[in-house]
């Protein structure tokens, strides 16, 4: 039975790739590699690369755990069993390695494996939200500050700001590439003492092979800011993620419900309140963004190890960076599905509008004072500013106490002025160009 609910509850295609299975491929991938690198420089015989990639088809990784249960070394089992399959070639596995130039070069493969798979969900997760800020570019709802309504807005300007964060979170992936793209070959203080002059050479080799940056410098690991990079950008991710599920929530409530996250037929709210459409999809995003958010802190605190290394990054890593890529990737799946069905309430968003009775074009009466009847700035705020307040107390719309103000109004002016839905300055435009 499975403990962690990304094993199961969870779980999506990122698990594959962060398998043990998996990981196992890939060390005995770099594993190759190296020998290959051995074989073009003349340092073990040619015909050894070909047994060593036969014998890593063989390997099962029950054995290699068999190993591991008795020398309490997970990459030197891998190294034991790949040797018992490879014959007498077998002689030349990890021949010039530490543990972490195979383990930190697997970790790269891996990572660029992930970050393309979120690649591909994200911009799948772009399309959705360009697709409702262009549906929705004229839908005009209130705008919120501080929780108060503030001026109009629209539905399409809402989500076209969520559409440009998601493009500039895939720029950060495509960027975190660079960097975690690299691998090493370096030995057990970085000074690649066991190749024998050739270090250089054979670094080079592996990672053209596997198609990976050499590491400049590194110790007996590849430095930790780089993962540390990525995984805050996965946390940037989840942070998007929840600003938008956050806000369906808000928008959910009873007193507003202007929209609603899709609720199945047979779908559940409560276990003692039948009438429940709790926003719980969108809860549970806002709940697992705090996990790869708090994965982050680990990673930055992994960043400094001692002296050429220690082991207390090892433990966590096993943790920290499957649990963010597929945390992440669900929580992306969970968003374009709620997303997809979203329902808009568009009476509700009209009587939202109207909610103040006009309070919220006080800004506007401001401006057009300003521009039409001759007032400053400041005297023009004051004004409206009083006037608002006298409609607040007297419960008046604030239209019927601006007529009664004697400020020389027609009830053509009054009536365009009050209209929310004239009052949305250049959304569509913005809208239209933030989704070509």
């Amino acid at each position: 039975m499975a403990i962690s609910p990304f094993e199961e509850r969870y779980k999506t295609e990122m698990n594959a790739i962060f398998e043990e299975e998996n990981k196992l491929r890939k060390w005995m991938d770099v594993e190759i590699a190296l020998a290959k690198a051995h074989a073009s420089l003349g340092t073990i015989p040619k015909d050894a690369v070909g047994k060593l990639e036969a014998a890593s088809k063989k390997v099962k990784s029950e054995r290699v755990k068999e190993i591991e249960s008795e020398i309490h070394h997970d990459l030197m089992a891998m190294v034991r069993a790949l040797s018992e399959q490879a014959g007498d070639a077998g002689k030349y596995v990890h021949l010039g390695a530490t543990s972490y130039d195979i383990e930190d070069t697997a970790t790269a493969l891996i990572f660029l494996d992930a970050i393309g798979l979120l690649e591909k969900h994200l911009s799948g997760f772009a399309e959705v939200l360009r697709s409702i800020a262009i549906k929705h570019k004229k839908t005009v709802c209130i705008g919120r500050t501080h929780g108060q309504h503030a001026v109009p807005t629209t539905y399409g300007l809402k989500f076209a700001i969520y559409y440009q964060e998601c493009l500039r979170n895939l720029e950060r992936l495509h960027e975190a590439r660079k960097r975690i793209g690299v691998g090493k070959m370096s030995g057990a203080t970085g000074t690649m003492a066991t190749f024998l002059g050739n270090g250089g050479k054979i670094q080079a080799a592996v990672m053209k092979n596997l198609g990976l940056a050499a590491a400049k410098t590194s110790n007996q690991v590849i430095q930790r800011d780089r993962h540390a990079e990525v995984l805050f950008v996965l946390a940037l991710v989840a942070a998007m993620l929840e600003k938008i599920a956050k806000e369906i929530r808000n928008l959910q409530r009873t007193e507003i419900l202007e929209v609603s996250e899709p609720f199945g037929a047979k779908q559940v709210g409560s276990s003692t309140m039948p009438q429940k459409r709790n926003p719980h999809k969108s809860e549970r995003v806002c709940s697992i963004a705090r996990l790869v958010r708090a994965n982050v802190q680990i990673a930055l605190e992994n960043i400094s190890l001692e002296h050429e290394r220690d082991l207390t990054n090892s433990a966590n890593e096993r943790v920290i960076f499957a649990e963010s890529f597929i945390a992440t990737d669900y929580m992306l799946g969970e968003m374009s599905k709620i997303l997809g069905g979203l329902e808009f309430f568009e009476e509700n968003i009209k009587k939202n509008l109207e909610l103040t009775n006009g309070l919220i074009m006080a800004e506007r009466l401001m401006i057009f004072l300003v521009a039409n009847k001759n007032m400053g700035r400041q005297e023009a705020h004051e004004k409206v500013r009083q006037l608002a307040q006298d409609a607040f107390r007297q419960g008046a719309h604030l239209r019927d106490v601006v007529k009664k103000a004697g400020l020389g109004l027609s009830d053509k002016e009054l009536n365009e002025l009050f209209n929310p839905n004239t009052y949305i300055g250049e959304a569509e435009r913005i809208v239209e160009e933030a989704t070509k």
